[in-house]
């Protein structure tokens, strides 16, 4: 049963929510040792940088962060969007939300957001009064610089910020983001309905005098030196998707209740692990994006205790990039953690490296569709998995290579 019997239209089709997440836009950690940590993002897994936001320079917060250092957040891609992955210092998101400014996260809760995309203005706008009428905490709603997204932060029951938004920032072929100049379009509060598009705001910039060309510029770190399937890149792999996103979660009927009927997702398979049961869900035709874990099953695997963070997904671009990237990564010193395979049913191979603060990055190459009957793969059918020995090729499976295609260039 779901909250609420009333139905919405979402772009002419009837829904029980005013809004349809269409897919995991970004995600981010905070983290107690930025530089590592930007370190091993950027050189090792391959994101680039696409902007940084000092937050003491933040009108108002600044005063309260003089005994910070560094207050510096960092902003990175893998492929168009403004961006798909953030990393904040933990410090100063503390301050952040000590002094009503948001932020997300404290406690155990390091990550900083889970950002779903919905497919319109409308339905970030209309879902933001969803919430308030289902009772749902929300952070804040309106529109952040840098990246230029409209947006709504609800949180769930553990205090993990989920973010809905629609229309991020697209960074084009020179790899420069918005300059400072046009934040002059960023909304602290819920905006009113229609406005400008994407493509007038830059007309009114130009008009304005504004060179639009004159944003950050993210460079590359390291050599191309590895031919990656007939590309020279400085990786012998390359993201191509992120996500699933796997949380520890306190009260699982709880989290069920608010990420199946408040956001709307699909419980495609439930699994047992160390006598704990383990739920995967979807948003569209991927097994899963997103997966609830209880949190004492975090101390039986051994994962870190400073967060409530099972694993974060990124997909590399094919099975060869995805053996080649463990090897890469374990020879710059990254640790790896063997985890049952019931963590990621709906995914054949799999590899779980640290992050300097512990964080878990789950890393594979295939995730398992799901058609139009809405059913998962039986469980006999699925690939059987050698955990210890990876073979150099594999056979296809009918769902091998077709979710979601990278767009663009590897490099």
């Amino acid at each position: 049963m779901t909250t609420t019997q009333k139905q919405y239209s979402v772009g002419g089709v009837l829904l029980e929510r005013p809004f349809k997440i269409r897919r995991l836009g970004h995600f981010g950690f905070n983290s107690d040792n930025m530089a590592q940590a930007v370190h091993f993002y950027r050189d090792l897994l391959g994101f680039w940088e696409s902007d940084v936001l000092d937050f003491k320079g933040i009108p108002g917060l600044g005063e309260k962060l003089a005994h910070i250092e560094d207050g510096r957040g960092y902003f990175f891609t893998h492929g168009s969007d403004h961006h798909a992955f953030v990393l904040f210092p933990r410090n100063v998101m503390d301050a952040f939300v000590a002094a009503g400014g948001g932020g997300g996260g404290q406690g155990e809760v390091t990550i900083n957001q889970i950002t779903w995309q919905t497919g319109a203005l409308a339905e970030v706008v209309n879902g933001a009064r969803f919430f308030e009428e289902q009772g749902i905490g929300i952070q804040r709603v309106g529109r952040d610089m840098p990246g230029s997204n409209w947006h709504v932060y609800p949180y769930d029951p553990d205090g993990h910020i989920n973010e809905l938004y629609y229309g991020i920032e697209q960074i084009d072929w020179t790899r420069r983001s918005k300059p400072r100049e046009m934040y002059y379009r960023m909304f602290h509060e819920e905006p009113s309905l229609p406005q400008m598009s994407e493509e007038a705001e830059v007309e009114q910039a130009l008009e304005r005098g504004i060179d639009i060309y004159s944003g950050f510029h993210g460079v590359e770190t390291l050599p191309a030196q590895y031919d990656v399937e007939g590309v020279l890149l400085p990786r012998p792999f390359k993201i191509t998707k992120i996500g699933p996103v796997n949380l520890f979660v306190q009260e699982m009927d709880a989290a069920l209740n608010f990420y199946v009927n408040h956001l709307g997702f699909t419980v495609t398979e439930e699994t047992e692990c160390l006598g704990y049961r383990l739920y995967f869900l979807r948003s569209g035709a991927e097994h899963h994006s997103l997966a609830l874990f209880p949190k004492p099953l975090r101390e039986k695997l051994g994962c870190s205790s400073h967060t409530t963070s099972a694993s974060f997904g990124v997909e590399v671009g094919s099975y060869t990039q995805l053996r080649d990237a463990v090897a890469f990564l374990k020879e710059h010193g990254v640790e790896f953690k063997e985890l049952p395979p019931e963590l990621h049913p709906g995914i054949d191979y799999a590899a779980y490296g640290a992050d300097p603060d512990g964080h878990l990055i789950q890393l594979y190459y295939y995730m398992e569709q799901i058609g139009w009957s809405g059913q998962p793969r039986p469980k006999e059918l699925r690939r059987p998995v050698a955990v210890a020995d990876w073979p150099e090729t594999l056979e296809p499976l009918s769902d091998t290579y077709v979710d979601q295609v990278f767009q663009g260039p590897l490099g």
